[in-house]
């Protein structure tokens, strides 16, 4: 999701991370100050298939998981970390093994989600060879209007909550050297939180297709989406492309 610096003020309103000013002057931040998600709350807003009433649990399960997002991406303790109990907290994303929120929060959490036990020759998005930064930085200028997040559905409630969910965002600045299309690209996926008495996170596990992204962001080999500056060889187009 996109997110710029603001002060605590202009945060101070956001309607899906109602904590994000409170200790913010105390908060180690990532980049200087606590973000605002004002574009990516309009995209979230404009394109949302659901609007769930204030206070249900699907609004409270998708609110918690925007926040969490929030915190891995721009707060840099796990002391300061509100959503999850960082003592136990485990992610585990298509059955892989499972994250530490150290390692999570070490390396972001696109490279967290992208991670592939492909042969090499397949991998068309090595994360482990992407930083923290370079990953949010190349996903930022996909899509600067960001990338928004949404439940679709609450399977059950807690301590083990189970959901449905869509991602979306607007293909609309370059990704690794391939020229923005202005399509949407959007996936969907299931997911489970295991939470504690006071509704901390304990367990993240996400099941979901990377070629349904992946496949809109890198060209099929011989189309003719990529950008012209860079040199991308043939044999790098995303063989899922639809």
């Amino acid at each position: 999701m996109a997110s710029q610096v603001a002060s605590v003020e202009e945060v101070a309103g956001d309607k899906y991370r109602s904590f994000i000013h409170e200790e913010a002057d105390t908060t180690h931040w990532r980049h200087g100050g606590p973000p605002t998600y004002d574009v990516v709350n309009h995209l979230f807003e404009q394109g949302r298939t659901k609007e769930w009433p204030k206070g249900s649990l699907e609004e409270t399960v998708q609110n918690a998981i925007k926040s969490w997002e929030m915190e891995v991406s721009h707060k840099t303790r796990l002391q300061d970390f509100r959503t999850i109990n960082p003592e136990k907290f485990k992610l585990f994303v298509n059955g892989r093994e499972g994250l530490s929120a150290e390692e999570t929060l070490s390396i972001g959490s696109y490279n967290a989600l992208l991670k592939s036990s492909l042969p090499e020759e397949f991998k068309y998005y090595k994360s482990e060879e992407e930083t923290f930064e370079s990953s949010h930085e190349a996903f930022r200028s996909a899509f600067p209007r960001g990338f928004a997040w949404e439940v679709i559905k609450v399977y059950t409630g807690p301590p083990e909550i189970a959901y449905k969910f869509r991602h979306w965002g607007f293909f609309e600045g370059p990704f690794k050297g391939h020229a923005p299309t202005g399509k949407m690209v959007e996936f969907y996926g299931l997911g489970t939180l295991k939470v504690d008495n006071s509704l901390k996170v304990e367990e993240v596990e996400i099941y979901y297709d990377p070629a349904e992204l992946l496949g809109d962001l890198l060209p099929a080999s011989g189309t003719a989406t990529e950008d012209p500056t860079k040199t991308t060889p043939t044999s790098q187009a995303c063989p899922f492309s639809k």
